[in-house]
């Protein structure tokens, strides 16, 4: 143990105040620590507040946050295409179709030019720019609705436990609601938040959260509406209700992450046949450019190339069939 410092001969004049001083840097950290997590709690937590803390009344900013998901000024869709306004709103982004068909026009030119710099052929080339430029904003669309409804499903457990707690309390429902978009960060207080403002502005609770399962398009929040449903139909103890509900759900993303964890052999082997065939054409041609080079210009490559992503892609939408269990 050669390497330690001698402490032996070390004065504790000199020793104890630099004890001290690390001492009184380690408090400061955690003081600074503590300051940031403080402040990162109290900060706005969700879109709805933002837009509120930015307009003078609360009908200004739930009109523009509407139109900011793609609905007109009432709350309903406002495209012609129910179902592309759908995945809009379920996203949860801002609605920019300029922008969004602009970055799919990119990448459509990229991949174009890409294809008939290293293949050859123009309108396979032509072919490739029109899908992705087609196809592009509706794939980001769903992949971003799908993460952010589960995101939403996960957070549903915790936005009911403090609408059950509320009612324990003696508040109504509608401030319960309201409370849950107070505290909850985006994307169950957002959705909650909007239901809260529509309720505070005369539309029954019924037809506010049945709003708000359309806006979101999960199954959890839909068990939720028909929930509070069957409670003004029928009467009871809604509270009692909801931690069932709650229950249920909770077990029901219990068996989700069972299932996910069974199929993750099947995805894990989606990944590789997917990725094995770039890797190894991409290391071809860096160790033996010739290999490919040399047939390249051949018009039946020309056409067998863009025969073989189709396929490709084909045999991944059957992959993905087999692993995607609904529940």
């Amino acid at each position: 143990m050669s390497w330690l410092p001698d402490l032996s001969s070390t004065s504790l004049t000199i020793l104890v105040p630099v004890i001290m001083a690390i001492g009184a840097v380690f408090l400061a950290i955690q003081s600074v620590m503590g300051m940031v997590t403080e402040a990162q709690t109290r900060r706005i937590v969700n879109k709805r507040l933002q837009f509120k803390d930015r307009f003078e009344t609360t009908s200004e900013a739930m009109i523009e946050l509407r139109k900011a998901r793609g609905l007109d000024d009432n709350g309903n869709f406002a495209m012609p295409l129910r179902w592309f306004n759908q995945l809009v709103v379920r996203s949860g982004l801002k609605f920019q179709p300029m922008k969004w068909f602009g970055m799919s026009a990119g990448a459509g030119l990229v991949a174009g030019l890409a294809y008939w710099q290293f293949v050859g052929g123009l309108w396979p080339a032509i072919g490739i720019a029109a899908v992705l430029f087609a196809l592009a904003p509706i794939i980001g669309l769903k992949f971003v609705a799908g993460r952010r409804m589960k995101k939403m499903s996960q957070q549903l457990p915790d936005a009911l436990q403090i609408v059950c707690r509320s009612l324990e309390a003696g508040h109504p429902v509608a401030t319960a609601v309201a409370l849950v978009a107070r505290e909850m960060p985006d994307p169950i207080g957002t959705e909650f938040g909007m239901a809260a403002d529509e309720v505070s502005y005369g539309m029954s609770l019924t037809n506010a959260v049945q709003r708000m399962a359309e806006r979101a398009g999960d199954p959890d929040v839909e068990l939720f509406v028909a929930t509070v449903r069957l409670q003004e139909k029928t009467g009871g103890n809604l509270c009692e209700l909801l931690k069932a509900n709650t229950t249920t759900i909770r077990e029901r993303q219990t068996m989700r992450l069972k299932v996910k964890a069974a199929s993750s052999e099947g995805r894990a082997s989606a990944m590789i046949l997917t990725s094995a065939p770039f890797i190894v054409m991409s290391g071809i041609h860096v160790l033996r450019p010739e290999f490919y080079g040399d047939v390249m210009d051949e018009p039946l490559v020309r056409v067998v190339f863009p025969i073989l992503f189709i396929w490709m892609a084909i045999g991944n939408f059957v992959m993905r069939k087999m692993i995607n269990f609904k529940m």
